[in-house]
């Protein structure tokens, strides 16, 4: 075997041992007590409804798809404000030369003094390039505020719904059957 062939497997031998040994050290360590409530279903405060062998509830699944989408989202505020900041205060004609020569080498991601007359952003165009971060920002506003607008129209955002459900049911009177409206007794006509 080459050198090469002996790290892998001791590689592998050690990556195994890892995750081995704790499970099997706590399986003789451990106690075991099961009780009826530890071995109950549990559903995140949702009343339990048979077996945990069920499908999970979607609902969960796309709130945490609309906060991940928020939180990368969130990233490019960073890349954004520097760039419309930059732009905005580089769309000021009143600014000096040696300024924007600095703030055209911060946002071109320049060497400190390397702006040449040829890379340097004209206040027209940094005018332009902020309204283009400010249309981006929108943009992220749009994708959020159409996220939570279709989890809330579905009712995700409704967490005890089942508890719902069963208060509106509660509150309802109940409907007579049709068996009970069939075999009611008749009323006896009251002799005069």
């Amino acid at each position: 075997m080459t050198d090469l062939g002996i790290h892998l497997l001791l590689f592998v031998i050690v990556g195994a041992i890892f995750p081995l040994v704790p499970l099997i050290i706590g399986h003789f360590v451990r106690p075991d007590l099961p009780t009826p409530e530890k071995d109950a279903v549990y559903e995140c405060g949702e009343p339990t409804i048979g077996s945990s062998y069920i499908q999970f509830d979607l609902r969960f699944y796309v709130v945490a798809l609309l906060f991940v989408i928020f939180d990368v989202e969130v990233a490019f505020f960073f890349p954004w404000a520097t760039v419309f900041g930059g732009a905005t205060h580089l769309a000021d004609p009143n600014l000096s030369e040696g300024a924007r020569r600095a703030l055209s080498d911060r946002l071109l991601d320049l060497a400190p003094g390397t702006t040449g007359a040829e890379t340097l952003i004209s206040p027209e165009t940094a005018q332009m390039l902020s309204y283009t971060g400010f249309a981006d920002i929108l943009v992220f506003f749009g994708v959020l505020l159409v996220g939570f607008a279709y989890v809330w129209k579905r009712g995700d955002l409704d967490w005890v719904r089942a508890m719902i459900n069963q208060a509106k049911q509660a509150a309802a009177p109940p409907l007579p059957s049709a068996l009970e409206q069939t075999h009611s007794p008749a009323k006896e006509p009251q002799p005069a």
